[in-house]
């Protein structure tokens, strides 16, 4: 009797502490409430939520911001794609890369500065002209840009990436040019909210240049 009595005093503590817990998570308005939820919610998201993203896209970056405008284009979900391919039809036409094709490649009106992009595993093997990707190139982040050339080097493939912005972008970088496949991260399957990154960007904003400062 005495062991009965004793669970049912200690499911009851249990369900007590859960429903407090339940309250001080979402229903108390308090000071302590609020720091309480927002110290949960980090806790979720950084030791729940990512490494169930990561396990299931199968990278290590299942979502990432955009820090730069080098994928931008200039008018955003209104500009015309017409008047941004003149701009850059020359420079595809070096890669074999006609307007036909484009309209075919993945994200072809870009996306911008704050941007945040569902990430997936990216297999060399799969990749195709006009993906995607994000690869590390030795900066000091990872570098999201498309695929406009892949060659074959003993066995393994190398990839030759662009940034779509003809204005931030006139020229291939030089670190983009041989991205080995090893140091491919991953492939960006679409864009899940515009802007959303500027929660976390306008905090690292000071330390770059003036040029980079700022929207698109």
């Amino acid at each position: 009797m005495n062991k009965i009595k004793k669970g049912l005093k200690k499911n009851n503590s249990i369900k007590k502490l859960l429903k407090d817990f339940w309250y001080l998570l979402w229903k108390d308005d308090s000071f302590k409430g609020w720091i309480f939820s927002v110290i949960f919610l980090f806790i979720f998201i950084r030791f729940v939520f990512f490494p169930f993203l990561i396990l299931i896209t199968g990278t290590p970056i299942p979502l990432a911001i955009v820090e730069s405008c080098s994928m931008h284009h200039t008018g955003g979900l209104f500009s015309s794609l017409d008047s941004w391919w003149e701009n850059r039809e020359e420079t595809y036409s070096h890669f074999d890369i006609d307007k036909e094709d484009f309209l075919d490649f993945s994200l072809k009106r870009g996306f911008t500065k704050g941007d945040i992009l569902f990430v997936i595993r990216a297999n060399p093997e799969k990749l195709e002209v006009g993906d995607v990707i994000i690869f590390d190139a030795n900066q000091r982040y990872p570098i999201i840009h498309r695929i406009v050339e892949i060659k074959e080097v003993e066995g393994k493939r190398v990839f030759s990436t662009f940034g779509d912005n003809y204005l931030t972008n006139p020229q291939q970088l030089n670190f983009e040019k041989n991205i080995p496949e090893e140091n491919v991260l991953g492939k960006a399957a679409f864009k899940i909210v515009p802007y959303a990154g500027w929660v976390k960007l306008i905090f690292y904003e000071w330390q770059k240049g003036a040029e980079q400062r700022g929207f698109c």
